[in-house]
């Protein structure tokens, strides 16, 4: 078959597609609403989510970070699991098989609150029921109301293998903690010391250091002077903010090199209301410049003191009891009183025995617990705690080596320095909800650790040589020791299942910042001690979803955006949009509901375009090719799709979600539907001609939707299924991936690129011009070469259209009086604009503009010039300054050239 032939067979099975499809029609506008549910459940119902272990594609896993049970879908959780999502859905469409294995976690002290605070509703405590009836209620509650977050993960859009959701708590994830705590006991990383803990005196638990929250407050420094022994009559000042544990100081700390107290290292002073010598010793803790430059040493009360008492060998006395009263180890008459009255007495009876030298304010922080808000306090007790720096070591080099990647990569030497400093993790908490670690204690206090009861009694029989009664461990396992062995407990491990062995190690984390201590170092080195390999090839860290000014969301602030809100009001694709296209590496995001409006008019500018094509009938031709089309215009935007295509695959590949989805913003809103569209228009608008353009357009909006697809997946599900027929075409999300071409087609990129600068050139002086809208005014084209000049005669109608041109002549010369010159490459235009603006009032309005801008400009120049404003204001109001002085400096750039060019009328 000759072309002209082929060209009338798909002119002919192009008419027939649309004929068959004009009875599809878009409705006027896009209603989320409407959408949202109906295609989530379509996915799910069609299992488009899951994994097969089957597959011969390579696989893909991210290992989605396990929401609490308590919480709710908040902006955090709105940006993490939007950037895992774009993931889970690119990678499908590459024809990988993507394992997103999904889960919550039992949260430990926060899901314990939630019931204790119901119980308490009612004149009930968790001790009331006791143990075994409060985990009873504990598990009714996570039956029905530990689910609210899975169902908000499913309005975000998002798309991992809820067939694999696996509970923290769940029968095979309990008995991988189990064996893990057995296992790392007899290997000797696990053990029970007494050691200092953030203890919580209203929760009665140790918390994690995740759980402190460092609050800075103006205190008090008071200066005490310790009587020298020996009866001299001289003193040692110390300066102390907690004088009520002055009663469990064992020494006082001088720097070795400070002069003032060289003399004294070694001598004892007496501990004023105890009675107790204590020696003198010198530690480098001490500073000189601060305080007195002699400190007193609490080992029960401060981690700086514990380390200090361990390296000089001194006693260690615990003065607080679990409530943070003063216990028995203190005179009777201190007894039973808490922190602050307690503080209040001391201070009294030292000022009555005349040792008070003085009282400075001290800018200092105060340590509360995030779950209760109580104050916390070191405290000396005996706790469960591994020795993870044993397993540090692998991995940190596992990260040196390459075998994981932090993206950004700065966030490696955050990683480094917290491995290098590690300390001994204190794994044991004090409540009811949660893994209960596996040890029994005998008669004598030796313990049993053992998978089984029954495996510890047989244990105690053998090491008694008898049957001995043994009592449980009450205590329960720090929340994160479950999340450490996340990566591979939640593929079956320890089982050899098929899931670990295709799954493990993973493909990527996508997570925040701030628990690359508490979460991302522990699974590095768990699943590298357990698995012999790394957890995850990539950490891709993400920054902070912070308010419209940059300041942190909290309640107190009232600052909070809810993105369920955000989804109900323009669409869960827009808030989407918004995240991605924000996700800067290492920037935080400032959130605002007028970007998320923003990207829902992108939304709008979309299926706008839809339905333009779909009324123009625009479909897909079968046997089109894309690389085969002849009309100029239509080269020039496929040439521009294949170069959006490689963007945003590159992009996806190397996390750069912003680029990715800028990248396609872009193109879909200025290049095809500013500009291709427009260009077509004229050509659409003729019934039965131009068969190509409509086919490219078609062809165009379609690897639109699978471009956006995984950045707005509802829409463009939509569009899909209505251009395409709900029974006859693949649903997008398992729509093969393009491969984009790189072939650059240079003479129809020049020559669209031209037309369209002429076009933008032209729009941009009538707006500076303040030409009236409806004005026709004429194009002179007076200078310009051969090309320039042809490729301006192929494009006249469109310039004309879209310039409000009216006409546009190509001439040798022409009288320039009152028209302004446009330069375009070597092409010269002339604008006339001497009959339809006024231009004395134009430069009078011009030149008062630049005025005030100038004034504008002066005063922040003067701010920013002032060292005190720079130093002293917040950094927000200083950057936020210097935007305002950029932007303004660019608005008078632009009047100056306008009245300058008005000068030439």
């Amino acid at each position: 078959m000759g072309s002209k032939g082929l060209l009338r067979e798909t002119e002919s099975r192009c008419h027939r597609v649309g004929a068959a499809r004009e009875s599809v029609m878009l409705d006027k506008t896009f209603q989320p609403a409407d959408v949202e549910t109906r295609r989530y459940r379509r996915w799910e119902s069609m299992n488009a989510f899951v994994a097969d272990t089957n597959s011969e594609a390579l696989p893909y896993t991210i290992m989605m970070p396990p929401p609490n049970i308590t919480g709710s879908l908040h902006m955090g959780h709105a940006l993490t699991f939007t950037l895992q999502d774009v993931l889970a859905r690119h990678y499908r469409m590459l024809g990988r098989d993507v394992l997103w294995q999904p889960g919550t976690d039992h949260a430990g002290i926060a899901a314990q609150m939630v019931v204790e605070r119901q119980l308490a509703a009612h004149g009930l405590s968790s001790h009331d029921l006791g143990r075994e009836a409060f985990l009873r209620r504990m598990w009714e509650w996570k039956v029905h109301s530990g689910g609210t977050i899975t169902t908000q993960l499913r309005r975000l859009g998002s798309s991992p293998d809820w067939g694999r959701e696996r509970f923290t708590m769940d029968e095979g994830l309990s008995n991988a903690v189990c064996k893990m705590f057995v296992a790392l006991y007899k290997q000797g990383l696990i053990y029970r010391d007494k050691r200092l803990v953030n203890w919580d005196p209203q929760l009665h638990t140790a918390v994690s250091d995740l759980e402190v929250q460092q609050k800075t407050t103006l205190g008090t420094l008071w200066y005490f002077r310790y009587p020298l022994a020996g009866g001299s009559g001289q003193f040692i000042t110390v300066a102390t903010t907690r004088p009520e544990t002055l009663l469990g100081d064992t020494a006082v700390a001088v720097h070795p090199d400070d002069e003032r107290y060289r003399s004294l290292i070694g001598e004892r002073c007496l501990l004023p209301l105890a009675g107790r010598l204590i020696p003198i010793i010198a530690d480098s803790c001490a500073d000189p410049e601060k305080g007195s430059g002699a400190v007193k040493i609490t080992p029960a009360h401060d981690f700086n003191d514990f380390e200090v008492a361990r390296r000089h060998g001194l006693p260690m006395i615990n003065v607080l009891d679990s409530n943070a009263c003063l216990n028995e180890n203190t005179p009777p008459a201190y007894r039973g009183l808490d922190c602050a009255a307690a503080r209040e007495r001391v201070v009294a009876d030292i000022t009555e025995l005349n040792l008070l030298e003085k009282i400075d304010d001290h800018i200092m922080t105060i340590p509360f617990g995030d779950r209760s808000g109580a104050v916390l306090e070191p405290w000396l007790t005996d706790q469960w705690f591994m020795d993870v720096r044993v397993l540090a070591d692998s991995a940190i080099r596992a990260v040196q080596e390459g075998r994981t990647c932090f993206v950004p990569k700065h966030w490696e030497d955050t990683y480094y320095d917290w491995m290098r400093h590690i300390q001994p993790w204190c794994i044991s908490r004090q409540i009811w909800w949660g893994h209960r670690i596996p040890a029994w204690y005998g008669p004598d206090g030796y313990v049993f650790v053992e998978m089984t009861a029954q495996e510890a009694v047989t244990a105690a029989a053998a090491y008694y040589g008898q049957p001995v009664q043994l009592a449980r461990d009450g205590d329960v396992l720090d929340t994160w020791f479950s999340s450490a062995l996340w990566p591979f407990s939640a593929l079956g491990w320890p089982e050899r299942t098929r899931e670990l062995a295709r799954y493990y190690p993973t493909d990527v984390l996508v997570t925040g910042f701030d628990i690359i201590f508490f979460w991302v170092a522990r699974m590095m080195m768990m699943g590298i001690h357990v698995m012999g390999e790394v957890p995850f090839r990539t950490i891709y860290i993400h920054a902070l979803v912070r308010d419209e000014k940059g300041q942190k969301m909290s309640k107190s602030k009232g600052n909070i955006i809810d993105p369920l809100y955000l989804i109900d009001k323009y669409g869960c694709d827009a808030l989407r949009f918004t995240l991605a296209s924000s996700a800067v590496p290492g920037r935080d995001i400032r959130m605002s509901e007028q970007r998320v409006h923003g990207y829902r008019n992108f939304a709008t500018k979309l299926w706008n375009a839809a339905r333009f094509c779909a009324l123009h009938r625009c479909y897909a031709m079968p046997g089109f090719e894309s690389a085969h089309v002849k009309c100029t215009m239509n080269r020039w935007i496929v040439c521009k799709l294949n170069e959006t295509g490689r963007k945003v695959t590159e992009a996806l590949a190397t996390y750069r979600f912003n680029d990715a989805a800028q990248a396609i913003y872009s193109f879909t809103w200025n290049t095809f539907c500013d500009w291709y569209l427009e260009f077509a228009k004229p050509l659409l608008l003729q019934e039965d001609s131009e068969t190509e353009t409509r086919a490219t357009a078609a062809w165009v909006l379609e690897q639109i939707l699978i471009l956006l697809h995984p950045f707005m997946p509802f829409i463009t599900e939509e569009l899909w299924e209505k251009r395409n027929g709900e029974a006859s075409v693949t649903p997008l999300l398992a729509t093969p991936w393009p491969t984009f071409s790189d072939i650059f087609d240079a003479e129809a990129t020049s020559e669209m690129d031209f037309v369209v600068e002429v076009i933008a050139q032209v729009r941009s002086i009538r707006s500076e011009m303040n030409v009236p809208p409806a004005a026709l005014v004429p194009l002179i084209v007076t200078e310009g070469s051969v090309r320039a000049r042809k490729q301006l005669e192929s494009h006249m109608e469109q310039i004309a259209t879209l310039t409000r041109a009216g006409r546009v002549d190509i001439c040798d010369k022409a009288d320039c009086k009152g028209a302004i010159p446009i330069f375009v490459r070597e092409t010269t235009i002339l604008l006339p604009l001497a009959n339809t603006i006024d231009l004395a009032q134009e430069k009078n309005r011009l030149a008062k503009e630049i005025q005030r801008l100038s004034a504008e400009i002066g005063q922040i120049d003067q701010k920013l010039n002032n060292t005190a404003f720079v130093t002293k204001a917040p950094a927000q109001i200083v950057e936020d300054s210097r935007v305002r002085r950029a932007g303004r400096v660019a608005t008078r750039r632009k009047l100056d050239q306008a009245l300058q060019r008005l000068a030439t009328l």
